[in-house]
């Protein structure tokens, strides 16, 4: 079995274009609600739902922009009944229509979950891969206004539960030399001649082959999202005409990360095979493969060999459940948001059809249940904490935009056990300025009004830099740690202090200086208007003087040197501004 696809327009030559797939709406705001995954895990029923829905009401959360209620894994039977999708009758006894139909008259919308695989993550047998038509109309017909989509059992790459061999499909094989017409290039001559070398750094020259021929895992903290994250085996020769020639490998494939079997080749952008070879022995048994026709010009001509297919068949699975929801509904407006845990690096190629990518694993794997809190961390070595999540999100504002959509390091883990106050704070902080889809995963039975919890979740003024209209997710414009370009560095010490700036509408911009570590700080950190402007031109408008509100404390101060600080900060603490000029 073999990926489908919906055209070049989702090819990894396209993602750069800027251009969106299947008429994908635009201009929506970073998504606010609350999802039933870290709260209860697969034990979410009907009965909890409408709890939380009649506490958004209770406790003014709609009113303060949140507005879907989510369910994640666990809501369906096990097994499809006559090719459709249904509730489970224990857990949601008067099934999804009720539910959506009960959230709507609160004045709320109704979120829902699958799964571009064959499974869900928990194990039911009910992914849409190769049901989406029949799961298009089923969520028009249940009303679902918010859809998250993740990406266990995944036919065509080895996604977490999946078969490690799908790595076949996801690399190209080892390569040794490439013959094109009668002339013989050899990988060993890479770094010793300037017409054949490796782009990007995923791929490598081991003895005389080239390996790794395709995209970073991104699942996990290792790989920086900026930058090039695939690699390409380049080759540039000339033609004396406009001719046609023969083009054949001398290759060995294998079925795990960094070796496979299926080769891209094109000239330019022009791709003249994408397929499979044929497989070899083992991954060094060398064999040369059959001929491939290619068009050449006069003149210099390039010949990538490439996978991108980790890329480009994600794109293309989340793109097919799309157009299927376009058809049941071409006037829909489901906020679609991808769960592919950052593996295929999202950010290059997912606002062509979604509104949010994903771009680590979970936040927390300590979910909640039976009234347990579940934990969240500030640090850990994977992806299971605030600083993890926060240290990739805050490079990635390249990516983000009302024209695109928002980075997402996953549902918000405040009110959970594990994190304190000042954490949870922050917590709220950075999301917020990162322009992050605020999706609450506490049980909100935990919180009451005026109470700490409430106090940050409730906060309007950093609610307001979240939900700015000119949609800008904050630059890090200093980083105690960084060394040339803090706005592009990927930094995973965590001791350190960070500044935030984020342009805002009305002539207006935030700051935030973000103690990351958790120990204190007791050195003063400033950023002045002139080191703002290095990063934002005219988008930080100047003053004689400045108005100064602090969001969390709610002091206002005037500032009438263009220089702002903060004199020290608490372990895991920020000071957060917004900033007004006056004339």
């Amino acid at each position: 079995m073999t990926p489908d696809r919906i055209g070049v327009d989702a090819n990894f030559d396209s993602f750069a274009n800027g251009e969106i797939l299947l008429n994908k709406k635009k201009h929506h705001l970073p998504a606010m609600g609350w999802n039933s995954w870290n709260a209860f895990g697969s034990g979410n029923t009907e009965k909890l739902t409408i709890t939380m829905a009649d506490r958004f009401i209770e406790l003014g959360l709609k009113d303060l922009g949140y507005e879907y209620i989510v369910l994640d894994d666990g809501c369906y039977k096990d097994t499809r009944v006559d090719g459709k999708l249904s509730n489970d009758e224990v857990k949601f006894p008067n099934g999804f229509s009720y539910l959506s139909k009960y959230i709507h008259d609160l004045g709320l919308k109704f979120g829902m979950y699958n799964d571009i695989g064959t499974n869900l993550c928990a194990g039911a047998e009910v992914g849409t891969c190769g049901h989406e038509d029949e799961d298009a109309k089923r969520y028009i017909e249940w009303g679902v206004d918010f859809l998250k989509v993740d990406n266990c059992y995944y036919l065509w790459d080895n996604a977490t539960f999946s078969n490690a061999e799908n790595a076949r499909y996801t690399f190209a094989p080892n390569i040794k030399s490439v013959r094109i017409g009668k002339q013989e290039f050899k990988c060993s001559d890479i770094g010793k001649a300037d017409n054949i070398r490796i782009t990007g750094e995923r791929a490598s020259l081991e003895e005389d082959y080239v390996t790794g021929l395709g995209t970073f895992d991104g699942t996990g903290p290792d790989a920086s999202p900026v930058g090039p994250r695939s690699s390409e085996l380049v080759i540039d020769f000339e033609s004396e005409e406009d001719t046609e020639v023969m083009v054949s490998v001398e290759y060995a494939s294998a079925k795990k990360e960094g070796q496979g079997e299926w080769l891209q080749i094109a000239v330019g952008r022009e791709i003249f095979y994408d397929d499979f070879l044929e497989a070899t022995p083992s991954e060094k048994s060398f064999i040369r493969s059959k001929e491939i026709k290619i068009s050449v010009k006069q003149g210099k001509n390039t010949l990538r060999l490439m996978n991108h297919r980790r890329q480009e068949n994600t794109l293309n699975s989340y793109a097919r459940l799309l157009k299927e929801l376009n058809k049941a509904n071409p006037d829909h407006d489901i906020i679609y948001s991808a769960c592919e845990w950052g593996k295929t690096h999202p950010q290059n190629w997912a606002y062509k059809v979604c509104d949010s990518w994903r771009i680590l694993n979970d936040i927390t794997f300590r979910v909640g249940s039976n009234g347990d809190a579940g934990h969240g961390a500030w640090i850990d070595d994977y992806t299971t904490s605030v600083t993890t999540q926060y240290n990739k999100a805050v490079i990635m504002d390249e990516f983000a935009g009302l024209d695109k959509g928002w980075n997402d390091p996953d549902m918000m883990m405040i009110g959970m056990d594990g994190l304190d106050m000042t954490q949870n704070k922050t917590h709220m902080t950075m999301w917020c300025m990162m322009n992050s889809p605020l999706m609450l995963g506490l049980d909100l039975r935990r919180v009451y009004m005026g109470g700490e919890i409430y106090n940050i979740i409730a906060n309007k003024d950093i609610i307001s830099l979240n939900q700015d209209s000119l949609g800008i997710q904050a630059k890090r414009v200093f980083s105690t740690l960084a060394k040339e370009k803090p706005d592009k560095e990927y930094i995973r010490d965590i001791d350190r202090v960070d500044i935030l700036c984020k342009p805002l509408s009305g002539n207006r911009f935030a700051l935030s200086f973000i103690n990351v570590s958790c120990g204190d700080k007791k050195e003063k950190y400033s950023i002045s208007i002139g080191d703002l402007k290095k990063y934002f031109n005219d988008r930080i408008p100047e003053g004689k003087s400045y108005t100064v509100k602090d969001v969390w404390t709610g002091e206002t101060s005037e500032n009438t040197t263009g220089n702002f600080e903060v004199n020290g900060l608490k372990a895991c603490d920020n000071v957060t501004l917004i900033v007004t000029p006056g004339e």
